[in-house]
């Protein structure tokens, strides 16, 4: 019979005393007995065993080092940052750049967009802020604190973006503390306005204005917005993330080009749910990968929209991609899983059930108003009306920002609202008001009235102050809407979207005429798109032009403009007649010969 010293190798048997070999065995034969007869370890779920067979793997030993299920050795460079140092703890490396007026290193850099600050060298040697504002709601104190710090510190003006927030440029390092400060004493706040957050919840810019409008969206984004603000594992997402909030009335939020969007609908008698309103859910909207938002089947009440928010958000922060900065949206995520696995891993995470309901028996959206954001529009509430107003780029200056405030204060309540369209609204004047309102608009250098052009003109940061952007955007959209203004008196709005670079700030695909810019034989230049729409003119620009200068664009854009005026249907749209004709027959209309 084998003796417990017999599992030694045989070459140190035979080394051993007898005497050695006896004491051996005891001592292995006792050492077995206390192993299996005094076990301690742990079960699956974590409770400690004393039954050897039910126990798991060794507690102690070292396991594959994961984040958020990735491991760490796979993560892309910002999610190791992320990782290294929670951007949302970094207060004091803020005031220690503040103290050396020191601009960050890359890491660095990265977390501070955490607080809504861009360092944007090599275009601007110097930092710049972006706001929340949710629901595109600001208020007259708001606009003049701004103002203010925009001229103690910064470029003396602020740039109304595509999100309906604020963006103010060129503040110096030793500066930051003082303009993050700022912001909080004026009740607003720039976490999440960067890098892999939360961007800026809209909600319809006329929410609670609109006579036609099915439900006041703002109330929810507000609410959303002030969830996530304190809501610490909300911040550092695999991406950005858009969310978005449509009253279902005259005017649009541009609901389609968010990763979510909540549309309130109306569901007529005789359905299988009781009549009233309603929202539909949209998702995986991001037009700079050329696809639109689409319905996924939800019916929710409007109570239960901030929750199913917070619900996908989690969902999309615990499992989407963190190792391909290309591929880490919501679009991707659900790509990968179906939409069907998106919702049922959303609904784990709540504690009612989601409703599925066919769109078609809902009623239609009604019809969006493109020009329900600029001039006079009566409200809902008897008497008042609100007037929008044409921001050309969005770009106002302090002086502009302070008039602005004065005429909400003294012609209506006090309130502004900003638009995707990087105009802006001011509420609740009456009709005896109006005249010296409008009067004031324009003793401040804008209109209500802009011409069609100018008037749907939006152009990104650019390369005055962005690194990424190949053309000055802003100055070549006024100046080439300006031109097409003074030869063409359009009637209806005709929308023209100048974006720099491939990440399609301004959305040039969803614009009557999008431009893409990029180097063009050295010079400055855009890929020309045509046809462009969203809501219920929703489509995607086709290219027109490859690559033109862009001091050869407006003679071009002069012609296809002629041409539509002489061929046009009655009083057919630039839209429709632009996606009527194929493109060999528009470039026929210009003439338009490829540059290199």
């Amino acid at each position: 019979m084998a003796s417990p010293a017999d599992s030694i190798p045989r070459e140190l048997q035979d080394t051993f005393t007898l005497e050695q070999k006896e004491y051996l065995d005891g001592f292995l034969l006792a050492a077995a007995k206390r192993g299996q007869t005094f076990f301690a370890g742990h079960t699956a779920n974590g409770l400690i065993t004393a039954d050897a067979a039910s126990g798991a793997d060794n507690q102690a030993a070292a396991k594959e080092e994961t984040y958020f299920g990735t491991p760490v050795e796979d993560l892309c460079r910002e999610e190791r940052w992320k990782r290294e140092e929670n951007p949302l703890d970094v207060w004091d490396k803020l005031l220690a750049h503040a103290e050396e007026n020191r601009f960050p290193e890359a890491a660095d850099l990265f977390r501070f967009k955490f607080h809504g600050l861009f360092y944007v060298a090599p275009a601007q040697d110097s930092f710049m802020l972006r706001l929340r504002t949710p629901g595109c709601i600001l208020t007259a104190h708001q606009m003049r604190g701004l103002a203010d710090m925009a001229e103690a510190w910064g470029a003396g003006e602020a740039h109304v973006t595509t999100r309906g927030n604020l963006q103010i440029r060129e503040f110096q390092p030793k500066d930051i503390i003082r303009v993050l400060t700022t912001v909080q004493s004026l009740g607003m706040s720039s976490r999440g306005t960067g890098a892999d957050n939360i961007r800026n919840v809209t909600a319809t810019p006329t929410s609670g204005l609109d006579p036609h409008e099915l439900f006041d969206v703002a109330p929810l984004a507000q609410a959303l917005n002030f969830y996530i603000l304190n809501s610490r594992d909300l911040y550092g997402l695999p991406r950005k993330f858009n969310v978005a909030f449509d009253s279902g009335g005259a005017v649009s939020i541009v609901a389609d080009t968010n990763d979510i969007a909540f549309i309130a609908t109306r569901v007529p008698p005789g359905r299988s749910v009781p009549e009233g309103v309603y929202f539909r859910v949209q998702l995986c909207g991001i037009t700079g990968h050329r696809q639109f938002a689409e319905d996924c089947g939800l019916l929710l009440t409007p109570g239960q929209t901030v929750a199913v928010a917070a619900a996908m958000i989690r969902v999309f922060t615990n499992h989407g991609d963190r190792t391909d900065r290309k591929k880490a949206r919501l679009k991707y995520l659900i790509d990968r899983w179906g939409v069907e696995k998106f919702l049922e891993e959303t609904e784990k995470r709540l504690d009612f059930p989601l409703l599925r309901f066919p769109l078609a028996e809902c009623e239609p959206r009604a019809a969006v108003d493109q020009q329900g954001h600029l001039g006079v529009h009566p409200q809902r509430q008897p008497g008042m009306f609100y007037i929008g107003v044409a921001v050309p780029v969005g770009r106002l200056s302090a002086e502009q920002m302070r008039a602005i405030a004065k005429i909400a204060e003294t012609f209506g309540s006090g309130e502004i609202r900003l638009t995707v369209w990087q105009n802006l609204i001011l509420p609740h004047i009456a009709a005896d008001r109006l005249k010296a309102a409008r009067q004031a608009i324009a003793d401040a250098g804008l209109s209500d009235a802009a011409g069609a052009f100018t008037a749907g003109a939006v152009a990104c940061t650019g390369n005055k102050g962005c690194r990424f952007a190949a053309t000055d955007t802003k100055t070549h959209a006024i100046a080439l809407a300006g031109f097409l203004d003074e030869l063409f008196p359009i009637m209806q709005p005709v929308n023209l979207h100048v974006t720099g670079c491939p990440h399609s700030c301004a959305q040039h695909y969803i614009g009557d005429i999008g431009l893409m810019g990029a180097k063009v034989g050295g010079d400055e230049g855009y890929q020309v798109l045509i046809g462009g729409g969203s809501d219920d003119r929703q489509g995607l620009g086709r290219e027109l032009i490859s690559a033109v200068r862009f001091a050869d664009l407006p003679p071009l854009m002069e012609r296809l403009f002629r041409g539509f005026f002489e061929k046009r249907a009655g009083d057919e749209s630039f839209l429709a007649f632009t996606r009527r004709h194929p493109i060999e027959q528009l470039k026929d209309l210009m003439a338009v010969e490829e540059q290199a």
